[in-house]
């Protein structure tokens, strides 16, 4: 492929990476999607949560697994497996019956978030290996999409579930549109040849440009440097906020006043600011460099949560709207940085297996999100899961402060 056939494939190979992370990202339609297990297959909020908790785990287990795969088998048959996954633990959590909590687990934690899990990581790490010179600015693309689905699609889901249609055959028709794109994308998806030359990233200011020289790091090299840990520990506090609030968005807005369609149209607002939040932070590291980056992000997860905290304080759904705009940004910026972060210390070589054990955070971030829930239902409000919340960003403040070179 020559160099202009190959400069112009990848903004293809990119517009089918966003696509296929928009039907992906369905999982993060939770707060959507778990509304007919409460209502009528009278599961509990405990176990709604946990089951989020579990799929988060599963998507991080999927996404480090992938890079192995991926090596065994290629990058095509390793997005086709993700995309069976995926779409088939759908289908199957549209046979649910009453009682069947252990059977969610399997079919929607286990299939669905490990299918997804894998295919973010392969998209993810494909299709930024065509943009060296633009990282920034596709990884948030990606991330847009990804962040997206739940406006797109959970809103979708949301009217077919009021629809004559139900909640079983949408999840079925879910199921088939995820697991068909996935596979589809597997047929475009691919690392350029060795021989492409790409443009160089451009020089930035001294400012944005990290001070020490890049080395390629494996994933065992990586874990044992106090500034990944750090880091780490950094991605967990400021992805709790929005995991937190992502797992009970609906509610959420519904106990300061807002109707129930409304609540949902927020749900779609927050999945907005999600998406915009991750493109937003891609072009801030093309121009203003990682440090600056991570430490916006993180400012602006402490105002959210602040915003959020007052707005169930005082019952005020004007600001707890301000506090879903600003937490959806606030979590959108976390992954892009996640991506960016391990790439720019931990070079680019190992990208994938790197990047799939910096994801962990989420999985460890989702276990706030279970804490907050079970906190919630103790205090019978969200003041308390929120001070906490708030708090965990003020930590994340201090340690990324505190992270240098490895």
């Amino acid at each position: 492929m020559s160099k202009n056939k190959a400069l112009n494939y990848r903004w293809f190979i990119l517009a089918v990476g966003v696509i296929t992370m928009l039907f992906a990202g369905i999982i993060y339609a939770w707060s959507i999607l778990k509304v007919p297990f409460a209502s009528e297959l009278g599961f509990t909020a405990d176990s709604l949560a946990l089951n989020f908790t579990l799929t988060m785990s599963f998507f991080c287990l999927g996404g480090l697994g992938s890079s192995w795969l991926s090596k065994k088998i290629g990058i095509r048959f390793s997005i086709l497996i993700s995309g069976v996954l995926a779409g088939v633990g759908f289908i199957l959590t549209s046979f649910l019956k009453d009682g069947q909590t252990l059977l969610i687990f399997v079919t929607y934690a286990l299939m669905s978030g490990l299918g997804i899990g894998m295919a973010y990581i392969l998209i993810i790490s494909t299709v930024n290996s065509w943009f060296p010179d633009k990282k920034g600015l596709s990884s948030g693309a990606l991330m847009m999409g990804f962040g997206a689905s739940s406006l797109i699609l959970g809103n979708l889901a949301d009217a077919l579930f009021k629809s004559s249609i139900g909640w079983r055959a949408t999840y079925i028709i879910l199921g088939i549109a995820l697991g068909a794109v996935v596979c589809v994308s597997a047929l475009f998806i691919k690392r350029p040849n060795a021989d492409v030359v790409f443009p160089a990233p451009k020089k930035r200011t001294k400012a944005a440009t990290e001070a020490f020289e890049i080395k390629d790091y494996k994933p065992t090299e990586m874990i044992k440097t106090f500034t990944f840990w750090r880091a780490f520990i950094f991605l967990v506090c400021i992805t709790a906020v929005g995991n937190s609030v992502i797992s009970f968005a609906r509610d959420l807005a519904v106990s300061v006043g807002a109707e129930a369609a409304l609540a949902t149209t927020l749900v779609g607002v927050l999945a907005v600011c999600n998406g915009l939040g991750r493109i937003i932070t891609g072009a801030v590291f093309d121009t203003m460099g990682r440090r600056f980056t991570m430490i916006g992000a993180n400012i602006l997860t402490i105002i959210a949560a602040g915003t959020t905290l007052i707005a169930v304080s005082v019952n005020s759904l004007p600001l707890c709207i301000a506090g879903l705009c600003l937490t959806g940004m606030s979590y959108g910026a976390s992954p892009t940085v996640a991506s960016v972060f391990t790439s720019a210390f931990y070079g680019t070589k190992h990208f994938a297996a790197n990047l799939g054990v910096m994801n962990f955070n989420l999985m460890f971030a989702s276990f706030v999100a279970t804490a907050c829930s079970s906190i919630l239902t103790a205090t019978e409000g969200y003041t308390v899961p929120f001070a906490l919340l708030l708090s965990l960003a003020v930590i994340a403040l201090g340690l990324n402060l505190s992270i240098k070179k490895p």
